[in-house]
């Protein structure tokens, strides 16, 4: 059996410890820079090793895969560092800051052969096989359209991490990678065209933006994403023949299909949102027991690569870059 560590106790890595238990996992560290919050952490989930700071994990000859639930501007040296020392990474979103940081470590990762991976939900919930099961039998058509909309309101504190650009702040890395995950999942290649618009925080991160996708076979996108309103979290996948909605597409469990020709809607149902963070962990240990194809990185590399093009035209850049 695979031995799991997490790095940073935090509320996402709580969520992740549980789903590591509900599959029967064996979570055998944790490492904190605060020592009594991974002490407590530890005795949440009945973990027998406790390190401060990450060091003593990675360098825990027993442990084989570390799952990274650290703010994303401090992902790339610690998986460069996890890779280095033999071990498998499994890291939240966004996986990296840019795809200069990711290119060297799925270099490195290759090199160790080692599996490395972001913990987008969006890639294991099993709606989506359905609905691609549905759409490659022809049921909607072609797609043509997609469009997508994640808003959600962050409370106005420059040093917090939605906001602190040392801490690689912005929408478009916390809920904009949700958005460009769920729209790569549907369209045939990495956008050839990306137009966009932003609104900046008074740091000079983004927190409001308008994006527009388009591949070289003319299929569209659109996408909205703000921390200033809150909406509905929802995706549209438009074909010649139907539309595709699902709500809290993040973690979705199901979707309403319109068939135009037939004039009828149904509504599809597979997985459970309560699951999200369980399918990941299979998925990955799929990924490093089994030796199956890892579809979901080139997913990962084209959506990190339109984040570049955004900031880029938004001039956005971050003093550790």
């Amino acid at each position: 059996m695979l031995k799991w560590a997490i790095l940073g106790p935090g509320s996402i890595a709580h969520h992740f410890a549980a789903a590591l238990k509900d599959e029967g996992e064996t979570l055998l560290a944790v490492g904190a820079r605060n020592k009594s919050k991974g002490q407590a952490f530890a005795e949440d989930f009945d973990i027998p090793r406790v390190y401060e700071g990450f060091q003593g994990v990675l360098e825990d000859p027993e442990v084989d895969v570390v799952y990274i639930a650290t703010p994303h501007a401090f992902h790339y040296d610690t998986i460069m560092e996890a890779l280095n020392h033999g071990k498998h990474v499994l890291a939240e979103k966004a996986i990296t800051v840019n795809g200069k940081q990711l290119e060297d470590i799925t270099a490195l990762a290759a090199e160790k052969q080692l599996i490395v991976a972001e913990a987008m939900t969006i890639y294991h919930m099993p709606i989506y096989k359905e609905l691609h099961q549905l759409i490659d039998a022809g049921k909607i058509g072609e797609i043509q359209t997609l469009s997508v909309n994640f808003n959600s309101i962050k409370e106005n504190d420059p040093s917090n991490r939605f906001f602190n650009p040392d801490l690689a702040g912005g929408a478009l890395l916390d809920i904009g990678v949700y958005a460009l995950s769920f729209v790569r999942l549907f369209i045939k290649d990495e956008p050839a065209e990306v137009i966009s618009t932003v609104t900046k925080h008074e740091t000079g991160v983004d927190q409001q933006a308008g994006i527009i996708l388009k591949t070289k076979q003319g299929q569209l996108a659109t996408i909205t994403l703000s921390f200033m309103v809150e909406s509905p979290e929802r995706a549209t996948v438009m074909g010649t023949k139907g539309f595709i909605d699902v709500e809290k597409f993040s973690r979705a469990e199901k979707a309403s299909v319109c068939y135009l020709e037939q004039g009828k809607t149904e509504t599809i149902e597979a997985g459970e949102t309560e699951k999200a963070l369980q399918y990941e962990v299979r998925a990955m240990k799929e990924l490093i027991e089994n030796d199956v194809p890892h579809v979901t990185l080139p997913y990962t590399k084209d959506v990190m690569n339109i984040m570049d093009k955004l900031r880029k035209q938004w001039e956005i850049s971050f003093s550790f870059e």
